[in-house]
């Protein structure tokens, strides 16, 4: 593109500083969340970004073109507003300056047909309407309360959840969307095993195996899942599942990775000798 030139993805915020500094009261779980959203935006839009792209206005879908789309889900993983520049450079990079910001036009013209004040424009800033809920925005506050060790009955059923666990627009390779996808992966992972952890310690064994299982079914080859999980079988005092657990993960890195299991999870198998 001639003269326009798209701001690195690190010039602008991700989805990570929504709510880093509420209080713990105040942190939402993804099911209350969600729950909230339906009852206060009833009749108002919704977005959902895990297991796929959906607008919705009460319980109709509201069908976008694949440019409107872009649009709507880059400003609903961005936090704060983003220029009217780096939209058009970011979203239209293969064309013109010029083209690129009379393509933004006419999406913005389309979109707001189709479902007005969806975005928000001053001047030459643009933002999601700051009532439209987000569903990945709500599983980033989740799995932020849970890796700052705020754990509460309404978070770890919401981890429970599986949209929690869906991937982020899976299909779409834009490089800005990837880097988001793997933020997302990695938070969710983490705050599976975290609450994997916490669910074993509370002795809350069936609902940590639930947790320990969603991690292994986002990462099979996640091998801190997999001790998670033999946690959980050791604290029960099933012996013979975490031998099979060790065993199912020793055969799976054997092949697709060419390596052992760790010291980690080796000393794990010492601990099933002592029960």
């Amino acid at each position: 593109m001639t003269g326009l030139r798209a701001p690195a993805l690190t010039d602008v915020p991700g989805p990570n500083a929504v709510a880093a500094a509420a209080p713990a009261g105040l942190v939402t779980s993804l099911g209350h969340a969600a729950a909230s959203a339906q009852v206060a935006h009833a009749a108002g839009p919704q977005l959902h970004l895990l297991g796929g792209f959906g607008l919705q206005v009460g319980d109709n879908a509201v069908p976008l073109a694949p440019s409107q789309q872009r649009l709507v889900a880059l400003l609903g993983l961005r936090s704060g507003a983003l220029h009217r520049g780096y939209v058009a450079g970011l979203l239209w990079g293969d064309s013109s300056e010029s083209r690129a910001h009379g393509s933004l036009r006419s999406t913005l013209w389309k979109l707001h047909a189709l479902s007005p004040g969806v975005v928000r424009i001053s001047g030459d800033s643009l933002t999601l309407a700051p009532d439209v809920p987000v569903d990945v925005r709500c599983a980033t506050e989740l799995a932020r309360a849970l890796i700052n060790d705020r754990f509460d009955d309404e978070t770890t059923s919401a981890l429970l959840e599986p949209r929690f666990c869906h991937e982020l627009l899976p299909g779409w390779y834009e490089d800005w969307v990837i880097v988001e996808r793997e933020r997302h992966r990695q938070l969710s992972l983490h705050a599976l095993e975290l609450g994997c952890e916490h669910l074993t310690s509370l002795r809350r064994y069936g609902a940590a195996m639930l947790a320990g299982l969603a991690a292994i079914d986002r990462d099979p080859l996640r091998e801190s899942a997999h001790r998670a999980l033999m946690k959980v079988h050791i604290a029960e005092g099933n012996g013979g599942e975490a031998i099979r657990r060790y065993r199912q993960y020793e055969k799976i890195a054997a092949r697709d990775l060419g390596v052992r299991p760790s010291p980690m999870m080796r000393a794990l198998l010492g601990e099933v000798a002592a029960l």
